[in-house]
């Protein structure tokens, strides 16, 4: 799961570059469509550096730390990736096709962050 949330975060960056390019550069005579690939870019870039924190996190948790909780966190953002970047990233490129799952990846992307503030304080199972 590791080495996947680690891949993960490499192809959610590079996604994330090349929104924030498009919508700079290519994007420029479409305001809406623009601002759409900017939020992704941003949302993207700042849970793909998470996911390197999740798997660098799952790399060297302690014994006692509640490794179920921080998978959820990573499952989540990978989720929300897809679903809430991914649904934006489509809109920007000319598309309404995903906007419906845009609000599950933002609420995956709420959960995940909360699922990472309950491993800080539940017992470990694993």
């Amino acid at each position: 799961m590791r080495r996947f949330i680690f891949g993960f975060a490499g192809l959610a960056g590079a996604a994330a570059v090349i929104a924030g390019a498009a919508a700079d550069h290519a994007l420029g005579s479409h305001p809406h469509r623009a601002h759409l690939a900017r939020i992704a870019a941003q949302y993207g870039l700042v849970h793909a550096a998470a996911l390197l924190g999740i798997a660098l996190l799952l790399a060297s948790v302690p014994p006692r730390w509640p490794r179920t909780a921080v998978r959820i966190t990573g499952w989540c953002f990978v989720v929300a990736e897809v679903f809430f970047c991914g649904g934006l990233y489509v809109a920007a490129a000319g598309s309404n096709a995903l906007l419906p799952v845009v609000p599950v990846g933002g609420t995956l992307f709420i959960l995940g962050w909360l699922a990472l503030f309950a491993s800080a304080f539940g017992q470990s199972a694993s």
